[in-house]
């Protein structure tokens, strides 16, 4: 494949925001097809969508590592021992790391490879009310600290902390933005447009979706969108009010608080909302 094509390739992948693996062959010895610098391009399914190593035999192993390495983030080296079954079965019998990997052909050669995953953007998207926010400017200010691309989607954009990216509208356009699993969104449109924002995003994979409102503004929003249709399962895990009950006042407090949140849900470790929303009691306005 040549390097222009590959480069179209990884461009591709990386625009439709999931995660990917590219392997890369640093060292050979003995009798191998692939080369030092062969690459090998994995997608989020397992496909192998650019690239290769000469031939099939030890593209599959290749694989199932770069999955693993796409789930724990992590990359590695392993190395790829071609051999005959015979030398195969001792092998794996005598190595059971899994960065030791023995693979039955005719080659007789082994292969250095690094996996690199290439996982999306952990995005924050902010939905704004529209004018100067206090609290808004704290969650892009804080949101880029913590290593979040901040999107901001505002119709009014008064910032004191730039966003990453800010987008221009009343309502989020999901398409536009590509929402996936690794994007957070705050809706602080404050009462004004909860429910078209919240219908907006209810059919998107986004990993988290929080509103700033009080106790009886998130019940009534939650029953206007049960109206409208919404699922009971994006219902469930709307967080309403927004933030963990840390007591905090101050919009810089507040932030911190629904960032918790954020942070949370990104390692899994976002307990489910009690009685239909967390305890936190911020956003009192009605």
């Amino acid at each position: 494949m040549r390097s222009a094509e590959f480069s179209e390739k990884v461009r591709d992948l990386a625009t439709r925001g999931e995660p990917f693996a590219m392997a890369t062959v640093i060292r050979t010895e003995g009798s191998t097809l692939a080369k030092r610098g062969f690459k090998l391009l994995i997608s989020h399914d397992g496909r192998v969508v650019g690239g290769t190593f000469g031939g099939g035999c030890p593209e599959g192993p290749v694989v199932e590592l770069a999955l693993a390495a796409m789930r724990d983030g992590e990359g590695r080296v392993v190395r790829i021992h071609l051999v005959d079954a015979k030398e195969a079965l001792a092998g794996m019998a005598r190595s059971p790391s899994p960065d030791e990997i023995w693979v039955e052909t005719d080659c007789g050669g082994s292969l250095e490879v690094h996996i690199e995953p290439m996982l999306p953007s952990e995005r924050l998207v902010v939905v704004g009310q529209g004018g100067k926010d206090d609290l808004e400017d704290a969650l892009v200010e804080l949101g880029r600290s913590l290593g979040f691309e901040v999107v901001a989607v505002n119709p009014n954009p008064q910032f004191r902390s730039k966003p990453d990216r800010t987008v221009t509208s009343a309502l989020p356009d999901p398409t536009e933005l590509a929402l996936s699993r690794h994007d957070s969104v705050v809706v602080l449109t404050k009462g004004e447009r909860d429910v078209a924002v919240l219908r907006r995003v209810a059919d998107s994979p986004v990993r988290y979706v929080g509103l700033l409102g009080s106790h009886r503004r998130a019940q009534k929003d939650r029953e206007d969108l049960r109206s409208a249709g919404v699922a009971e399962e994006f219902l469930g895990r709307l967080r309403a009010p927004i933030g963990l009950d840390i007591g905090a006042r101050s919009p810089t407090e507040i932030a911190v608080a629904i960032l918790a949140e954020v942070v949370a849900a990104k390692y899994g470790k976002l307990s489910p909302p009690i009685s239909g929303g967390p305890t936190a009691p911020l956003g009192r306005k009605e």
